[in-house]
């Protein structure tokens, strides 16, 4: 895609334009579409937070990158609890995900909002043009196949497994399985955003390692996760992803919804 029909999607995304050029659109309706991992680092006590937040839930919603399937994690780090409002989705171990990238990226230190595309790009959260042709440079990089089974629920723990019909051995990578929130809102009544409503998509309730790539050699990878006390699990979302070891490029990755 040009660089002039990069800026008018980025420019739809904040509703600039009515909606998406109809060529756009009828591309973005085609099956064959490659994984994009996009990850938001996020707080309800940053102010400058919510615009990003709204950009994911863009992105989530109407698929915009012709030849991407954007897989959105909303992951809320927990050093801005302190400063007037406690996010209730926040966790440490988000916040040390985002500083695993901050080193290896060369980032000074971590901030809010941060985007990173496929493991590999960062740029400020709201930044529509960036995401765009982030987006469009990961989707043309050739993905090892997920194939994720429909979960299952038992009570508060999701069970399922991944599979690949030819997993990529020769690179180290770790299999990661998140469980999400497809959606969330929250009444801030404290810190930057107190009084606002705000709204979040694809919140990360549980993030853990299941296994290896080159696992998948040998067969289908099964994995439990379990769902916060305030979790609805038959309303949450299922994402699997291969990294390369030490938080490098996202090498494939995949989706499903608890309920079929």
């Amino acid at each position: 895609m040009s660089q002039l029909r990069s800026f008018a999607v980025a420019a739809s995304l904040f509703g600039i334009f009515i909606s998406l050029p109809a060529a756009i659109a009828a591309q973005a309706t085609q099956t064959n579409r490659t994984p994009v991992l996009l990850e938001l680092f996020t707080s309800e006590g940053c102010s400058s937070c919510p615009p990003a937040d709204a950009l994911l839930a863009k992105f989530d919603q109407t698929q915009p990158i012709s030849g991407a399937e954007i897989i959105v994690l909303g992951e809320h780090v927990d050093y801005w609890d302190n400063l007037g409002w406690h996010d209730r989705f926040s966790s440490h171990q988000y916040t040390a995900r985002q500083n695993g990238y901050c080193g290896r990226l060369h980032v000074d230190s971590s901030y809010t909002p941060q985007m990173i595309v496929d493991g590999t790009d960062q740029f400020v959260g709201n930044d529509a043009v960036h995401a765009v042709r982030a987006i469009q440079r990961a989707a043309q990089n050739p993905k090892v196949k997920l194939i994720l089974s429909q979960p299952v629920v038992d009570a508060q723990k999701i069970s399922a497994s991944v599979s690949s019909p030819a997993p990529i051995t020769t690179k180290k990578a770790d299999l990661y399985a998140a469980l999400v929130d497809p959606k969330d809102t929250t009444e801030v009544r404290g810190g930057e955003n107190g009084g606002r409503r705000l709204q979040h998509v694809g919140v990360v309730r549980s993030l853990q390692r299941v296994g290896n790539l080159k696992d998948l050699a040998a067969g289908p990878v099964s994995f439990s996760l379990n769902a916060p006390a305030d979790a609805k699990p038959g309303e949450m979302r299922v994402v699997v992803f291969a990294q390369e070891t030490g938080q490098g490029a996202v090498l494939g990755a995949v989706s499903a919804g608890i309920t079929p």
